[in-house]
């Protein structure tokens, strides 16, 4: 039986008002950055730097759709895990993996989650990816695998890669901040490092009625 803490949820606060302004920003220098491509694109003349700067934008935009994917919800609600999971990981392969021949694939059921939890969940998820892209495969391309599941009142979300772990893994504050934001949803997190892959697993329970306002 896993002991868990309780489920924080999220509550108008100042943190709250910062990190809705760092979004708001990211997300506003993201559609400028993809508006001067799109011009400069429109202003040139050689056919070689409206191909190149065409997929800067297809590139800035696949960010702009990760940071909408992994935007604080307004509103703690009930959605599908799964097809929140399958639109973030999308988002991913588009912005970051499919340039290095990573492939991605989401093995998720219908799950009805809060979307704070979710959103949790993503963020973790998104973390846990990252890091495997830039440290499991050294370039020669590979596949990471996330998946979904829930049994009894718990919900587990394990991140696997096939690529190959170093003799000694330190953690970074990637794993600092997964290990935060799993605190903040009252589960656990288990890692395995080895010649064969990463396994990160995601357990935290599972709240089945919205927590009184």
């Amino acid at each position: 039986m896993i002991d868990f803490v309780p489920y924080s949820r999220a509550s108008p606060s100042e943190d709250r008002l910062l990190l809705d302004e760092l979004t708001h920003r990211v997300s506003n220098e993201l559609a400028s950055a993809i508006g001067i491509v799109t011009a400069a694109a429109a202003r040139s003349s050689a056919s070689e730097v409206k191909v190149a700067l065409g997929r800067v934008r297809e590139r800035l935009e696949s960010w702009a759709r990760v940071q909408l994917a992994l935007q604080i919800p307004d509103y703690d609600t009930v959605i599908d895990a799964s097809i929140y999971l399958r639109q973030l990981c999308h988002a991913l392969m588009s912005s970051q993996l499919s340039w290095q021949g990573i492939e991605l694939t989401v093995d998720a059921p219908p799950l009805q989650l809060h979307s704070v939890q979710c959103w949790r969940m993503g963020l973790i998820v998104a973390e846990l990816v990252t890091n495997s892209a830039r440290h499991a495969f050294s370039g020669n391309g590979g596949i990471i695998r996330v998946e979904l599941a829930s049994w009894e009142a718990a919900v587990e979300c394990c991140v696997e890669d096939n690529g190959s772990a170093p003799k000694e893994v330190h953690p970074g504050r990637g794993l600092r901040i997964v290990a935060g934001l799993t605190a903040k949803l009252g589960g656990s997190v288990d890692h395995r490092f080895g010649p064969q892959g990463t396994r990160s697993t995601l357990t935290f329970p599972l709240v089945e009625q919205l927590p009184a306002r």
